[in-house]
Formats: structure tokens, sequence, C-alpha cells
């Protein structure tokens, strides 16, 4: 699978003003059943208006057979 294209553009207010943010401990996502420490996820966000446009896991391979 390739990896998703990263956003340009807020589809809320159109800034161009993108950053990076980083949701780690409690907020980090878990596999069902599975005993696991999960991973952190991270978002691309507007800087202007907050909207969070995309959100990844940091070790989408923890997630592997669990459905």
């Amino acid at each position: 699978m390739a990896k998703p294209s990263r956003a340009t553009e807020c589809p809320k207010c159109c800034s161009t003003d993108l950053g990076k943010a980083n949701q780690t401990g409690y907020g980090a996502v878990y596999p069902p059943n599975k005993m696991s420490l999960g991973s952190d996820v991270e978002h691309i966000m507007c800087t202007d208006c907050g909207l969070i446009i995309e959100s990844y896991v940091k070790k989408p391979e923890k997630f592997k057979n669990t459905l």
C-alpha cells in the first residue's frame, strides 16, 4: 500500500499554514484483544483554525491481523 499523501491546504479555512502534532500516552491507539503497547498517533493540523486534517498511527504494523 502506498503512503498516504500529505495535505497542503485546510479544507475548512483554505489556509496553507499546517503543522504536525503527536498524540502519545493515554491518547495512543491499541489493537483489540492483543497484548501490545499500541502506537502513538500523528496529526496534520491547520495552525490557523485548528482543524485536524489527517491522522496516522506511527506503527501500523502493530495492527496487522486484527480483523
